[in-house]
């Protein structure tokens, strides 16, 4: 097993977290992230007094998603395939018995991504809640996967993914959220052990830059939202304007107060329907696009199929939808559409993640195995 401890102007806490986790096979990975000259006799006392302790150092400080990624690199020329990998971080001497609870969770299920998952005996601060409320809330709506201690950096996993993890973007903080974010994505099952422990406001080792890195975290989360956005964005807005123009059409016929048919195969079709069909084909061919490319990353020739069984579905759910509340409520048109994709979003998402770009990966005793598209 190998433990990476990221660490940036740590104290005499790294020494305890080594002793408490030290064990036979177990080499540590500490990586000094730029904290100057006046630290670097505790992580040469570290090298010195263990034989299994690698120290590899930075010139600068280049964050915690930086450093991670420099000791997965060195892991991974020395490590066995599927061996354990475990996070901690450099002043979590007082979490040694959870980061041994989420090995032993791991050793159980290789496949799967282990978190300590801290619960505090006293409610923290207002702010520190509030962002990590809201982080974790964003995450379970966009991901469909509820993870409570988001920032947890006890972890453990195979030594299988990091080939996948040094491809993950963020150098902070905010390479923790894309780690999550990328085990989502790829149906890695996330679980969590919970441990009490007390909230230790200060901490020195803790260098969480609030409006920095929260942005970075939020920039990676809406990642899954930009792609519906800017395609919802198309759609509307050529809904509305197809919606006007066939409705002003000389063979256009008024149905009902504010309603209008053309006339198609023998029969009046309502104009909010056409339009919609042809708004829905534009954006939905540049939603694929861009899920298949940005978003997922993933999707076999069949994917275009199951998405379009899934496009289909929900155009007749949004043309019912639309019609309930336009003819039912009298909302306008630009109104009612609103109210309908806000209703009809999450099952996108989720009929998305789930049938249109299930995951490349299919789980495997030792870890991952790459499936044929």
């Amino acid at each position: 097993m190998f433990v990476v401890i990221p660490a940036y102007r740590p104290d005499v806490r790294l020494h305890s977290l080594i002793e408490g986790l030290n064990d036979e096979g177990v080499r540590f990975v500490i990586v000094d992230d730029g904290s100057g000259v006046s630290y670097a006799s505790i992580f040469r006392s570290a090298e010195k007094d263990h034989d299994n302790v690698t120290v590899i150092r930075h010139s600068l400080n280049r964050g915690k998603g930086s450093a991670l990624k420099t000791a997965f690199e060195y892991v991974s020329r020395m490590c066995r395939p599927g061996e354990c990998i475990l996070t901690i971080d450099a002043d979590g001497e007082r979490f040694t018995e959870c980061a041994k609870g989420v090995v032993s969770a791991w050793r159980e299920d290789p496949s799967r991504l282990v978190i300590g998952s801290r619960k505090y005996r006293e409610k923290p601060p207002f702010k520190s809640r509030f962002i990590t409320g809201v982080t974790r809330s964003v995450f379970a709506v966009t991901t469909g996967v509820r993870v409570n201690d988001i920032l947890s950096g006890i972890r453990a996993f195979s030594a299988d993914l990091i080939p996948e993890l040094l491809k993950v973007k963020g150098d902070r903080y905010d390479f923790e959220i894309a780690e999550l974010l990328y085990a989502a994505q790829h149906h890695i099952e996330i679980k969590e052990i919970a441990f009490e422990t007390e909230y230790v406001p200060d901490s020195r080792s803790e260098h969480f830059r609030l409006f920095r890195d929260s942005w970075l975290i939020y920039k990676m989360i809406f990642v899954f939202m930009l792609s519906s956005f800017s395609c919802f964005v198309i759609d509307y807005s050529l809904l509305l304007i197809l919606a006007g123009v066939f409705k002003s059409l000389r063979s256009a016929v008024e149905t009902a107060p504010g309603e209008f048919g053309l006339p198609m195969f023998g029969r009046l079709v309502d104009t909010h329907l056409i339009a919609l069909i042809i708004a829905r084909t534009v954006s939905s061919f540049v939603n694929f696009l861009l899920n298949r490319k940005v978003v997922f990353k993933t999707g076999s020739k069949a994917a275009i199929v199951r998405f379009y069984v899934v496009i289909v579905g929900l155009l007749l759910a949004n043309y019912g939808l639309l019609a309930l509340v336009v003819r039912d409520n009298r909302l306008p048109l630009w109104i009612a559409q609103l109210v309908v994709q806000a209703v009809l979003y999450p099952f996108s998402f989720i009929l998305q993640r789930k049938f249109v770009f299930p995951d490349r990966y299919k789980k495997t005793p030792a870890g991952l195995e790459k499936k044929e598209n």
